[in-house]
């Protein structure tokens, strides 16, 4: 019964965060006719104060990003031409990222070169796993299994390395640019400045079930491993 108790509470704590997120971004995604323009003008807007003018603003299918490499701040369409409380503070937020990139903010930097390697981590990864139960069958050796569990933990662990190095990244963005930015501005009465807060936190919290998903994952090998 306490394994269970244990599974059933760091489930809440992977899914309940995504599930949370979704409901605060859908309920403050209604338009507002009282706002003077979208989520992708208030992007732009927030840039140029920057002088920020090599940075583009985009729509994607590919969910709410900045691209470094690119320098452009990526919008899903309904944040990109919506008129919500959801559209303009996730533009803040992902202005926030290109504010961080022009300052040379050090954790931005070391997860983008964290995301490349856990890019070329899992592409290695998924060509060994493939191969070797080829191998493993004409040798029959057991040294095929270690390496499927060390090709499996090392891609699982960067995964994990780069969710955990994300989430101050994240947290900055949100409270250290955004929303002072936002604040400062005055975009916001004190009301949508709570449900901003909301939306900010709600965003970060998914990146810390991410983490714990990678750790779980790591661990189901181990046990497996362990049998």
């Amino acid at each position: 019964m306490p394994f269970l108790i244990f599974i059933v509470l760091l489930l809440l704590a992977i899914f309940g965060p995504q599930w949370w997120a979704a409901s605060v971004l859908r309920r403050h995604g209604r338009p507002r006719p009282d706002f003077p323009g979208t989520g992708g003008e208030f992007a732009r807007h927030l840039l140029d104060q920057f002088q920020l003018d090599d940075v583009k603003v985009e729509v994607t299918e590919a969910g709410d990003h900045y691209d470094p490499e690119a320098r452009a701040v990526r919008l899903t369409a309904e944040k990109l031409d919506g008129k919500s409380l959801t559209a303009v503070t996730v533009a803040a937020h992902e202005v926030g990222h290109a504010i961080q990139h022009h300052l040379g903010y050090k954790p931005l930097q070391w997860r983008t070169r964290l995301v490349r390697l856990a890019q070329l981590a899992e592409k290695a990864g998924a060509g060994i796993m493939m191969v070797l139960p080829v191998v493993a069958l004409l040798t029959r050796s057991p040294v095929a299994g270690l390496v499927t569990l060390v090709v499996g933990l090392g891609g699982m662990a960067v995964s994990f390395i780069v969710h955990l190095v994300t989430l101050p990244v994240e947290w900055d963005a949100s409270f250290g640019r955004a929303l002072p930015l936002m604040k400062a501005g005055g975009y916001l009465n004190q009301r949508d400045e709570k449900a901003a807060r909301r939306i900010l936190q709600a965003c970060a919290l998914t990146y810390f079930a991410s983490a714990l998903a990678s750790l779980l994952s790591v661990w189901r090998w181990l046990k497996m491993w362990r049998r």
